[in-house]
């Protein structure tokens, strides 16, 4: 509709009702009332569009799909109840009993546990590949391989999976391809223009970007939403309309704050490089990362999550994690609050020290959701952290 991500952000908005509000009003209600008995027949049979029960849809959740297709240049979506219920519908909505999945070794943790030890008991099995072995992708891709699934940047390690070159390969092989975009949010990064069929979101992260909703979405193309639609509706990992009202209101900031949240973490990550401290730094848009020239095809920043590893292991990093003032110690990211956390001891706990190991989550490793502080404060903070953890 309109030329320039911001503008579609802050004014695609549902249409105004007979009270002229300026702002999408909240629709609380559980369900919708019918004009008569054979327009009732007609919603339930998909004859005629409109809402039945907010379970189903909802003029906000309606609202924040149509914007989000928008900005990520996608055909359709849903919205659901977490970034999890995102990750579990998506592939639960298009997979049977036989099917397998090949997925880049280095995702959330609970994405893990969903390959790992749920898929199995519906007979769905999971091959993980590397992301420096593109060699590897292509061999592991049987002839029942339904879906290939990729981070990028990955949780936490921010490795970075050539998006072009994957979706190329997965339409060779004609697998489908899911593609979790959290850490970019569709400001940074859209896989759907590289050829991604599916992208989700967890939006409790950057699309709400405050720190106050559980919330997640499904994007891609019509022919995979389809089934995904079926299996949420019959469910119910459903958004609810106000956490709906507020994702699509935080979308309205999204480009500014990513913005200054990649100026940050670029300034963070250059200082922690030049830490004696440190062992190594990870952060896509830094020159020496491994991740550097993929990172500049296919991002518009680095986005705002610096990982570094700091000398001393996890003692070191847990000494690192008390010694700090004001950071805030939590799991979650994206907040306009600086947060960091430790995976090892965290998110990632429930891997094993090899698969932790296999995706480059060491002992030492701590991940910096950098916020909308200032710089110097933020700096500050984690130089003062530095010195009082030795």
């Amino acid at each position: 509709m309109f030329e320039h991500f911001e503008t579609e952000a802050i004014r695609i908005q549902t249409k105004r009702t007979g009270e002229k509000e300026h702002s999408t009003p909240l629709f609380l209600t559980s369900s919708f009332v019918f004009d008569d008995a054979e327009h009732a027949r007609a919603l339930f049979a998909e004859e005629v569009t409109g809402n039945q029960y907010t379970r189903f849809s909802n003029p906000n959740t309606t609202e924040l799909i149509e914007k989000l297709c928008a900005l990520e240049n996608t055909e359709d979506g849903i919205a659901t109840a977490s970034g999890m219920s995102a990750v579990f519908t998506s592939i639960f909505g298009l997979v049977k009993s036989g099917d397998h999945i090949v997925s880049a070794r280095a995702i959330f943790g609970s994405t893990h546990q969903i390959f790992a030890n749920i898929l199995p008991r519906f007979g769905v099995t999971t091959t993980y590949v590397d992301i420096d072995k593109p060699q590897d992708w292509e061999t592991a891709i049987k002839e029942n391989t339904k879906i290939v699934y990729i981070e990028t940047p990955s949780n936490p390690g921010l490795d970075i999976v050539d998006l072009e070159w994957v979706s190329a390969l997965c339409k060779k092989k004609k697998a489908i391809l899911i593609v979790d975009n959290c850490f970019c949010s569709p400001y940074i990064q859209r896989p759907a223009d590289f050829g991604a069929d599916i992208v989700i979101h967890s939006a409790t992260k950057y699309l709400d970007g405050q720190g106050r909703v559980i919330a997640g979405v499904i994007l891609g193309k019509k022919e995979y939403i389809q089934p995904i639609r079926y299996m949420a509706r019959n469910t119910g990992p459903s958004l609810s309309p106000m956490n709906a009202w507020i994702i699509s209101k935080s979308l309205e900031t999204l480009a500014v704050r990513m913005d200054r949240h990649a100026e940050n973490a670029m300034k963070l990550a250059t200082f922690l490089q030049e830490s004696n401290d440190v062992e190594f730094v990870r952060y896509p848009f830094l020159p020496n990362d491994p991740g550097y020239a993929i990172a500049k095809k296919q991002m518009r920043s680095g986005g705002g999550i610096v990982s570094f590893v700091i000398k001393g292991g996890v003692e070191r990093a847990k000494k690192f994690l008390d010694a700090l003032k004001w950071f805030s110690l939590t799991a979650n990211l994206g907040d306009t609050r600086t947060t960091v956390t430790h995976p090892t001891t965290t998110t990632h706990s429930k891997l094993t020290e090899q698969e932790r190991l296999a995706v480059g989550i060491l002992p030492g490793l701590i991940r910096i959701s950098v916020g909308l502080e200032h710089i110097d404060d933020i700096i500050s903070e984690v130089k003062q952290a530095l010195a009082n953890s030795k």
